[in-house]
């Protein structure tokens, strides 16, 4: 039973660190030939896994292979159009100047069901509000609205608005992230002049705590009946990253 566990857990470690070197991709964000390695690897790991006669070796060494072939392919897909072409396929327009091009779609399978659902899912009701659709090569569909059905920008509202940096989480889960707050420029005598000037004595008391670039903190608490906390930081100008 040792060795069984023993077993198992090696696996899972070479297994994750497979799927790891793929990349920060969710399941549906997978490329065709990315998809069938991952199943390819739980297959190997499975197999050894459930048999103990077979060497482990034989579940590590082709999950190796196969991850050495991912890297391969994934050089010759930055480097060569073609090769990119036929590993991956290309995206196909499925909705053009609004009109459904249904022979690109029968030549995709793709059903005019699943084009409906897709644009319910991404919030288009209404078809005719479409003006392109893109089924991009991963599976996702890519849709954009006709000029008079998408927002407006600030700028075609001639509104200035300044941009917007990431907001650097401070405190999570009662524990002061040190690394965010010297790349803010800031210490923890300075956090914790945030928390007393809003009567909070220990950081182990705090879910979250952020920063954003406008000197804009957010603060709540664990337990506690009051809502989340928002202020403009003391010495703002320090608080620029």
């Amino acid at each position: 039973m040792l060795t069984v566990f023993t077993r198992t857990i090696i696996l899972y470690i070479v297994s994750v660190l497979a799927i790891r070197l793929m990349g920060k991709r969710q399941v549906g964000q997978l490329q065709p030939y990315e998809f069938v390695l991952a199943l390819m690897i739980a297959e190997l790991a499975a197999a050894p896994m459930e048999d103990i006669g077979t060497p482990l070796l034989y579940g590590i060494v082709p999950i190796l292979g196969m991850m050495i072939l991912h890297g391969l392919a994934a050089i010759l897909s930055a480097k060569f159009t073609p090769f990119r072409k036929l590993l991956s396929g290309a995206p196909s327009v499925v909705i053009r100047n609004g009109a459904i091009q249904y022979h690109e779609m029968q030549r995709l399978c793709y059903t005019t069901s699943d084009l409906l659902e897709e644009l319910r899912s991404q919030g288009y009701l209404n078809i005719a509000d479409v003006y392109t659709a893109i089924l991009e090569t991963n599976g996702k569909l890519s849709v954009f609205p006709r000029g008079s059905k998408r927002p407006a920008t600030t700028e075609e509202m001639n509104l200035s608005i300044p941009d917007e940096g990431i907001p650097m989480t401070l405190v999570v889960d009662g524990k002061i992230q040190q690394e965010h707050l010297k790349k803010c420029g800031l210490d923890e005598a300075w956090l914790r002049k945030q928390m007393h000037a809003i009567g909070i004595a220990d950081e182990k008391t705090i879910l979250l705590a952020s920063l954003d670039t406008q000197g804009k903190c957010f603060l709540q608490e664990k337990n506690a009946n009051r809502p989340p906390l928002q202020w403009q930081a003391l010495d703002a100008k320090a608080v620029k990253w």
